[in-house]
């Protein structure tokens, strides 16, 4: 059900007039966008102030003389989340974004041997996985049926905002114990369904998505590669900065002011309670602050320590945090003929190159490579005949052992010479067009703890509600969206949190959530039942 109107609500002034809440909100990333949509449903004043000259964070796109990138996330994964966001604000993601569904989803290309394309028909897919193992392909079924089956238990502990241990002793927490297994890893739990490390890895390597190792990652987190096969991956036309770009018109039609180039320089405070903010172009007071900023830069670099009781920096600087990323945005002449959309090139002693990834002092000397050549769905985002490639290369963050300044060209030579070796040869004649992105850029360039692009790590001891609460527990009026809060990174993750902490925010400051409606479950699901996915 639309909800096409709202009722201002706020505090009565002294004289009985009812008085407009201000919210204000740091960072115009992917959960601070939706997190404007949702509270300007309350009649709440939302402003959005975003350091960059664009918006959407880390999902920012970029051009570079005629090819578009995006500087991160290159996939759309299980939509209907954002759809009932924009659903409650009278309005159909369909009709703003063209969503391109990829099949196959990707291609795996193993250097230890052979490679699978991953369709998202499951009997297609089980034909790919009997060419490298026939019996693994016999487990595909039981796989996607387990997982199912856990996607719906987990599902209600993804909506909970965990601001309190005891909500771990829960009903849904403790029906969901059993089948989460949190003893074991991603790839010892795929162990039960796949003999093949191959066929493991093409189950395992999302893990990457939070920034680690199948090695160690909870077995929760089978539900990744379960959710891209049951719901789809989609290629949003445009780049996944149309998304963003979708969201932002939506919230400015609902009267969200979104202001760029104006970085956040101090959080006022009264004792514990944030109050307001200031930037180079004023002050803006605030009833409740959203901080969608990197959780660890905006801490350290924003509050005061000694305001910070849980999270001091101190206690800030033991915690884990994912890898970095280094990046190649390639311009390219011509057509990538047999590339797919996406290929993964894994490689061969897998288990090393995340070793070297988790120690961090040396750059991986025969790393994995993820490719993205979009053009083959969507040519508009190249002049015509070329095609934009996205390379990322998963690294360590910064940990001061690498000075990226000097080693970025050898390291960019490496990459370029090892997608040589898989194929792509003439690729470095073609380049027009280049931008390179280190660790250290995403340290000073995007304001990235560590350059640690995928946040706090997702351990057992960094989830729930040991991870930063969505209700910030150090301060008074404060709240967080984004990939360092509950419940955690990945773009359906960071819109879920968004929901979480748009209810808690309008529930300290009395205002009404009506994208709550009577369609609405208690957790804000829609009550038709649908097997699976992030809701």
């Amino acid at each position: 059900m639309f909800v096409t109107a709202f009722t201002q609500v706020g505090s009565l002034g002294a004289f009985g007039k009812r008085m407009e809440r201000q919210v204000v909100i740091i960072g115009a990333g992917p959960g601070g966008l939706a997190s404007a949509m949702l509270l300007a449903l309350t009649g709440a004043k939302v402003t959005v102030l975003e350091r960059q000259d664009r918006i959407g964070g880390r999902s920012a796109g970029f051009a570079l003389d005629g090819y578009r990138f995006d500087s991160g996330p290159t996939f759309f994964l299980y939509p209907r989340i954002l759809e009932e966001i924009f659903e409650a604000c009278g309005r159909r993601l369909s009709d703003e974004v063209d969503l391109i569904r990829l099949d196959p989803l990707y291609r795996l290309v193993f250097e230890a041997g052979g490679e699978l394309r991953v369709h998202g028909e499951m009997k297609a897919l089980m034909a790919e996985i009997a060419r490298l193992n026939p019996r693994d392909a016999q487990g595909l079924p039981r796989f996607l049926a387990d997982n199912r089956a856990k996607m719906e238990l987990f599902r209600p502990i993804l909506e909970t905002d965990f601001s309190s241990p005891w909500a771990l002793a829960s009903l849904p927490m403790l029906k969901a114990l059993g089948r989460l297994a949190p003893q074991r890893s991603v790839d010892r739990d795929l162990s039960r369904y796949f003999e093949d490390p191959r066929v493991r890895l093409a189950f395992s390597f999302q893990s990457k998505y939070l920034g680690m190792s199948p090695f160690r990652c909870p077995s929760l987190f089978t539900i990744l590669s379960f959710l891209e096969h049951e719901h789809g991956v989609f290629h949003p036309r445009g780049g996944t900065e149309a998304v963003m770009e979708a969201m932002r018109r939506v919230a400015e039609s609902l009267g969200v002011t979104v202001r760029l180039n104006e970085t956040v320089r101090h959080i006022r405070f009264q004792g514990r309670r944030a109050v307001g903010v200031r930037t180079e172009a004023g002050e803006y007071p605030a009833d409740a602050l959203v901080i969608n900023a990197d959780f660890a830069r905006a801490m350290t670099t924003l509050v005061p320590d000694d305001l910070r009781r849980r999270w001091s920096d101190a206690r800030i600087a033991t915690k884990k945090f994912s890898c970095s990323t280094f990046m190649l945005y390639l311009g390219i002449e011509g057509r990538m003929e047999g590339l797919d959309h996406h290929t993964v090139y894994l490689a061969e002693d897998y288990a090393r190159n995340l070793a070297e990834i988790e120690d961090g002092r040396e750059m991986p000397r025969r790393p994995s490579i993820y490719v993205q050549n979009a053009c083959v769905s969507d040519p508009d985002l190249a002049p015509p005949g070329g095609s934009t490639l996205y390379i990322l290369v998963p690294v360590g963050h910064q940990r001061g052992h690498i000075d990226w300044a000097v080693e970025a060209p050898r390291y960019r030579r490496l990459v370029l010479d090892r997608l040589a070796g898989f194929g792509l040869t003439d690729l470095e004649r073609r380049i027009r067009v280049e931008r390179v992105v280190t660790p250290a850029d995403w340290d000073r360039q995007f304001a990235v703890h560590r350059g640690a692009t995928f946040n706090l790590a997702h351990s057992l001891d960094q989830m729930l509600h040991l991870r930063p609460h969505n209700r910030f527990e150090d301060l008074d009026g404060v709240y967080l969206v984004g990939g360092g809060t509950h419940p955690g990174s990945g773009l359906p993750v960071i819109f879920e949190g968004a929901r979480i902490t748009s209810r808690l925010l309008a529930s300290e400051l009395g205002l009404p959530t009506p994208w709550r409606s009577e369609t609405m479950g208690l957790s804000g699901l829609p009550k038709r039942a649908v097997a699976g996915g992030l809701a």
